[in-house]
């Protein structure tokens, strides 16, 4: 019932974000068979909604795989240095074979954001105390060192602009024909919903799963993959997109619990209506003008992250 109810939810929020922007179009216009406006809703429209519910569908599940791996409710791609280690994979990109084609960018910011996961949840595995504050909090130190490396030789190369360009989530920019890529979530956020069960085991510990007969390194190792895979997708196609990974699961959890085969649609689908309310306020409040998503989603998420750690502490 409640998987129903949040996909007409989910379903209300994909049709107003096609009649919602600058342009002026309305359900008329589709009956009259305007060709003007058609082409737009093809060409602009339709493309950005997908965008914006497959990327609010696979960060939410991103945050959830982070979460379990580290037995952290704090710990997302905002928060575990996912999202600069994307920045840096863009980087080195942009400063060898900047003229190389999407499918390379996507590779070089998959490897790097693999990479920089792992190392996360090695320095994760080395800290005896693990408060459920402290570990987020070294995740961000960890991606303050990511992002301060990359920023450094940004300036060096005279690229600052470019590189900040893909760390301001804003869905304005797709196009049909420019954001194709992120449909590689998909295969992530279905490995996920197959393993949702085993992720729940390893959220418990190693030796609990060790003990379950669950090969440990094997699905952590699938999660990173999982995790890298939409990263790297969503912020190629629109930028990062700060907090979504962090802030659905956790309200999501306190609301129907842990167990993620029961839970994983329902982070799915909120994660997806979130980011599409988002935003449509971003494009209602100083309209004609459009604030980007990733200000809005920034502002929100912050708020209720504060929230949450208060209520922890």
């Amino acid at each position: 019932m409640r998987t129903l109810i949040l996909t007409l939810v989910l379903l209300v929020c994909a049709v107003v974000s096609l009649f919602v922007g600058v342009a002026d179009i309305s359900i008329v216009d589709i009956f009259h068979w305007d060709a003007e406006k058609l082409a737009l809703i093809s060409i602009s429209r339709i493309p950005r909604t997908a965008a914006l519910i497959l990327a609010g569908v696979g960060m939410s599940i991103s945050g959830v795989i982070m979460q379990q791996m580290t037995q952290n409710k704090f710990v997302a791609p905002t928060t575990a240095g996912t999202l600069e280690a994307a920045k840096m994979g863009l980087l080195i990109f942009l400063i060898f074979i900047p003229t190389a084609g999407a499918a390379l960018k996507m590779l070089f910011a998959f490897l790097f954001t693999f990479i920089a996961s792992l190392i996360f949840l090695a320095i994760v595995r080395k800290i005896r105390y693990r408060n459920v504050v402290f570990v987020p909090l070294v995740g961000l130190m960890f991606g303050g060192i990511i992002g301060s490396i990359s920023t450094f030789f940004a300036v060096r190369m005279n690229i600052v602009q470019d590189t900040n360009a893909w760390m301001m989530g804003d869905f304005s920019g797709i196009l049909q024909g420019r954001y194709e890529l992120i449909y590689l979530s998909l295969p992530a956020i279905i490995i996920t919903y197959l393993y949702a069960n085993k992720f729940t085991v390893v959220g418990m510990g190693e030796d609990f799963s060790r003990n379950l007969g669950l090969n440990y390194r094997a699905i952590m190792n699938i999660g990173l993959f999982c995790v890298s895979l939409t990263v790297s997708a969503v912020v190629i196609t629109a930028g990062a997109i700060p907090f979504l990974g962090l802030i659905v699961p956790n309200v999501v959890s306190l609301l129907f619990g842990d167990n993620l085969k029961k839970t994983l649609p329902l982070v799915a689908l909120s994660g997806a209506i979130f980011l599409l309310l988002c935003d449509i306020a971003g494009r209602i409040v100083i309209y004609p003008y459009e604030v980007p998503i990733g200000v809005t989603v920034s502002i929100i998420g912050a708020i209720i992250f504060l929230i949450l750690i208060i209520r922890k502490r």
